[in-house]
């Protein structure tokens, strides 16, 4: 077998990763750490551009693989958007991270990778996260007409509308959400354990409900109503117990326990002792036949009339 050696390596390490990455980026670089086995750049914002492309050329990251964004809603700037490079030719992955808010757009890089075009629509869809110089900057995943970002932890559980099709309109129209009743709030707690809260219904069962009535028995002939005619007919009338059945009888007729029977005398031959019994079939086949006397071909018989 052949042995193909290629330059990169198998598995890639992080080993001075980090450090050369942060002489390289110099000022535009904020932090840099080794987190999960993966070297993470957290860049300035608006050089996130010249940043990446410094990545790509000078040190062979070629491929934008992924974008993301992180929602922290407790945050100032609550987005992050994460871009995951590959290097082809070392094996190896870096995170780029940039943080912004809702009125901080982000520079475009479609202008290092087409890619990024779709990859941004995404972000901004999901988040809301504005890229500053994409030539098209539309939803991409939600539908026509959709307000607010799926991703963003701002909204209701039903939504705020709801879409239903018109039969007066003969369209499909959306229309805002009207609940049935209010959104109540579950604690799964067993009510036989103990709640310290009044299901409902129970408030019912106050100290006011008079008792369930004790149900009444006929423990005396007297209090059936029946009569003792009625009574005395209803004795005789129970059908007696069936009759023990001996264990020790058996029915006329009945075969014999299978463990009883004789053993079965075994055959003269099995299956596959085939092989004689073939070899004698084939050599009568094969013995001539005595021939009849008189001609070779027996004469046709002659038609009545003929003489």
């Amino acid at each position: 077998m052949t042995q193909i050696l290629h330059s990169a390596p198998r598995f890639a390490s992080n080993q001075g990763v980090k450090d050369t990455l942060t002489a390289a980026l110099g000022d535009m670089l904020i932090t840099a750490k080794e987190q999960h086995g993966e070297v993470v750049l957290t860049v300035v914002r608006d050089h996130v551009e010249d940043a990446l492309r410094l990545l790509r050329d000078e040190h062979e990251y070629q491929q934008l693989m992924e974008m993301a964004g992180v929602d922290f809603p407790d945050r100032v700037e609550r987005f992050e958007v994460v871009y995951m490079l590959l290097s082809v030719t070392k094996n190896h992955r870096v995170m780029v991270k940039v943080s912004a808010s809702e009125a901080t757009p982000v520079p475009t890089v479609t202008t290092l990778w087409p890619n990024a075009g779709w990859l941004e629509r995404e972000v901004f869809d999901m988040y809301g996260v504005v890229f500053a110089g994409n030539p098209d900057l539309r939803r991409i995943l939600t539908d026509y007409g959709f307000e607010g970002h799926p991703f963003r932890k701002d909204f209701p559980l039903t939504g705020y509308v709801e879409l239903r099709y018109s039969e007066d309109e003969k369209r499909v129209v959306y229309e805002p959400v009207e609940l049935a009743q209010d959104l109540r709030q579950f604690d799964f707690m067993s009510p036989w354990e103990g709640a310290n809260y009044v299901l409902p219904g129970d408030e019912k069962a106050g100290a006011d409900t008079p008792a369930a009535p004790t149900p009444k028995s006929t423990e005396k002939l007297s209090e059936t109503g029946a009569g003792k005619a009625a009574n005395k007919k209803a004795a005789e009338s129970e059908s007696a117990p069936a009759p023990a059945k001996d264990k020790g009888a058996e029915e006329a007729g009945a075969p014999k326990p299978t463990e009883d029977r004789p053993a079965r005398k075994p055959r003269a031959a099995s299956a596959q002792d085939t092989k004689p019994a073939t070899q004698l079939k084939k050599a009568a086949e094969k013995k001539p036949t005595a021939k009849k006397s008189g001609a070779g071909k027996s004469a046709a018989p002659k038609p009545a009339g003929d003489k």
